[in-house]
C-alpha cells in the first residue's frame, strides 16, 4: 500500500500490471453478474418475486432459507473484499472528494440492497422486489464506473511513466 500512498506504483510497471490484470478479472465479475442475474430474473418485480417465492406455473419451489444462507455466506465476504479493494484504489484516483465519496457509498449501497432484497422478498414482503432491481442496477453501474476510473488512471499513469522514462533517457 506504500506505493499507493506515495504514488510510487505509477512508476512501477509490475504494480500497474498486477492492478490492471486484477481489474480485468473484476470486469469479468461484472459481466458474469449480468449473466447470472438475467438467467434467473429480469428487471421486473414479478420475476424477482417468482425467483424467491417460487412459481407454480414454472414448477419452481421457493428458495429455502438454507440455500439463501449459503449464497449470502459466500457473497458477503467476497463483495466486502472486492469493494474494499476497488474503493481503496479509487481513493487515489484524481477525482473530486464528493464524486469519490458518492461512488463509494453508491457501490456499497448497491451491494447491500442486492444482498438483502432477496431475504426481504422471501421472508418479509413481496413489496421489497423493486429493491433487488434497484440494487442490481446501482451495483452494476457503480462497479462499472469505479473500474473505468481505475483503468483510465492506470493508463494515464503508464503514459506518464513512459514520458518520464523517455525524458530521463534524453538527458
Amino acid at each position: 500500500m506504500k506505493y499507493m500512498e506515495t504514488g510510487g506504483f505509477q512508476h512501477n510497471p509490475l504494480m500497474r500490471l498486477t492492478i490492471g490484470l486484477t481489474l480485468a478479472l473484476l470486469l469479468g465479475l461484472w459481466f458474469t453478474n449480468f449473466a447470472i442475474y438475467f438467467d434467473r430474473m429480469d428487471l421486473s418485480s414479478s420475476s424477482v418475486v417468482s425467483y424467491y417465492n417460487g412459481s407454480e406455473e414454472d414448477f419452481r419451489p421457493p428458495r429455502s432459507a438454507a440455500s439463501m444462507l449459503e449464497t449470502t455466506h459466500m457473497h458477503l465476504p467476497t463483495m466486502g473484499i472486492v469493494l474494499l479493494f476497488l474503493t481503496h484504489l479509487l481513493i487515489f484516483v484524481p477525482l473530486g472528494h464528493g464524486l469519490k465519496t458518492g461512488l463509494i457509498l453508491a457501490v456499497f449501497t448497491g451491494a447491500i440492497f442486492t444482498e438483502s432484497a432477496g431475504w426481504l422478498v422471501r421472508f418479509v414482503h413481496t413489496g421489497f422486489a423493486p429493491l433487488k432491481v434497484i440494487g442490481f442496477l446501482l451495483l452494476q453501474t457503480t462497479l462499472a464506473a469505479v473500474i473505468i476510473a481505475l483503468v483510465a488512471f492506470l493508463v494515464h499513469a503508464a503514459m506518464q511513466s513512459r514520458r518520464s522514462d523517455a525524458m530521463d533517457q534524453n538527458d
